[in-house]
């Protein structure tokens, strides 16, 4: 019999100023501090925040997928 695996997913939200590609990244290096056995992201909404036309932030929400460990 093969090895048995199970994974998680969890939802995060993350934002920056400068843009969309900004906000995934620090997504990423956020959840990498936390989590274990990252094997994927998937961006599952994109947003922005704004004031008097204007942009004050870009927001992603985001699948994580990470194996749990045994």
């Amino acid at each position: 019999m093969g090895e048995k695996r199970v994974a998680r997913v969890t939802e995060i939200i993350a934002g920056s100023t400068k843009s969309f590609d900004d906000a995934i990244k620090a997504g990423i290096d956020r959840a990498n501090i936390t989590l274990r056995g990252i094997t994927g992201f998937k961006v599952q909404d994109q947003s922005v925040s704004m004031v008097d036309g204007k942009v004050l932030e870009y927001r992603v929400r985001m699948e994580v997928i990470f194996v749990l460990e045994s």
